[in-house]
């Protein structure tokens, strides 16, 4: 699959077909994904085994079961006379998820990764929790749950302290909090997997000197237990005294799927980049590779991933005797670190570096340092400083080499969904 999508690439002469050559292929993997999704079957040793509910109940049905165990457990609570705050509510079509400060929040869970729990409530809006903070959860949702070096199981899920049970169909299934990977509510609609957040920038002067600046980012990502597909994209334009002095746009796509709770591999990573002003008409990446996740707790996550590529380059213009565009075999590394610094702000840092031939830069990196500081549970002030460098930049025809170094400092409201 990856040689024929770098053979359309290398075929490509429009912006269009690109776009539309990687957007086919995150297409083909979450077809196949989905595919995956709907059979029990072990691909290899490193694969999860799907344990689904043959009992052929409906989902109304497994909740009246879990209603069942519910109420057992309620009462054998109020026999021993138990204080109020150690009863629970019982979830009707909302979710429930109870923290060590004893409060209950009602709303729905959208997934839990990297030890994060993200919960939607009408009163707080879309939050994130530390796992290690909640310590009860009562589901209406029907949710996957991946459990470490074991199997993806969905069920309704009940979390009392340390255990965790999936009620699934006629059985039930029992694990420690510790042994849970991750988690996501197994959706009807696709919707449901998504997620994201979009950054608006703008820069408006008039008076000596009329500029108008734009830069825009937005993140997606779709997750499932096993999975997480993620697409980002970064453009910036900018006019000085009418003038476009600014064009470029990045897209990114990472799909991972989760082995361990540490480890994981990424079947295809891609990137779609142009920059008028360093003379990239197109630049496309595409390559697989291993990821480790290296500290996982509850303030900080840092994780390394890399591997081969193959880097396609076509320039605006060239000088003479030289190629208008360039294939060049590549490797790529990258590493994302997070650390929440306060209750309202988050740092986050991402390198990518990229080893390639000399016509396609020889060394190049993308770092992207953020602020994201909390107004609201979906509006945020950003604060971005981005550096890209390239070693060996190409000139035009005219024989202007672009500069090696280009900064960023982006402030913009971020709204998350």
């Amino acid at each position: 699959m990856h040689s024929i999508f770098i053979t359309k690439c290398m075929g490509s002469y429009s912006l269009l077909r690109l776009f539309f050559s990687l957007l086919l292929l995150n297409v083909v993997l979450l077809a196949a994904e989905t595919t995956e999704d709907t059979n029990t079957t072990v691909v290899n040793s490193n694969e999860l085994i799907e344990i689904e509910d043959t009992s052929g109940l409906s989902e109304d049905e497994v909740r009246q079961i879990a209603k069942k165990i519910d109420k057992k457990e309620q009462q054998k609570k109020l026999h021993r006379k138990v204080r109020w705050e150690e009863l629970s509510p019982t979830p009707i079509k909302r979710d429930w998820i109870r923290t060590k400060s004893g409060e209950w929040f009602c709303g729905k869970i959208k997934a839990l990764y990297d030890d994060k729990l993200e919960f939607d409530s009408d009163e707080i809006g879309l939050h994130t929790f530390d796992f290690d903070d909640i310590i009860m959860i009562k589901s209406y949702q029907l949710i996957s749950v991946n459990v470490e070096n074991l199997a993806s199981i969905t069920g309704i899920l009940r979390l009392n302290g340390d255990k965790v049970t999936i009620i699934q169909g006629e059985e039930k299934y029992e694990f420690k909090k510790s042994d849970i990977v991750s988690f996501a509510p197994d959706a009807e609609l696709e919707k449901n997997y998504w997620s994201g957040k979009i950054t608006l920038n703008f820069d408006l002067r008039s008076g000596n000197t009329d500029q108008f600046d734009y830069a825009a980012q937005a993140n997606l990502k779709r997750r499932t237990a096993v999975s997480s597909l993620s697409l980002d994209y970064l453009g910036r334009i900018s006019f000085k005294d009418n003038e476009e002095i600014a064009n470029d746009h990045r897209v990114n796509e990472k799909y991972d799927r989760y082995i361990t709770r540490y480890f994981f591999w990424t079947p295809v990573f891609s990137e779609f980049y142009t920059d008028k002003y360093k003379n990239i008409r197109e630049q496309i990446t595409v390559g697989m590779g291993l990821g480790y996740t290296v500290v996982d707790t509850k303030d900080i996550f840092w994780n390394f991933s890399g591997g081969p590529a193959v880097v396609y380059t076509r320039f605006y213009t060239v000088e003479d005797g030289k190629k208008s565009e360039n294939y060049s075999p590549a490797l790529e590394i990258s590493t994302k670190y997070e650390q929440q610094l306060t209750s309202i702000t988050d740092f986050t840092y991402n390198y990518k570096l990229t080893l390639s031939n000399k016509e396609s830069g020889i060394y190049k990196h993308h770092m992207i340092l953020k602020f994201e500081n909390k107004l609201l549970s979906w509006l945020d002030i950003d604060i971005t400083g981005i550096w890209d460098y390239v070693h060996a930049p190409q000139s035009d025809v005219s024989g202007v080499i672009p500069k090696k170094n280009d900064y960023q400092l982006l402030i913009g409201l971020g709204i998350e969904f």
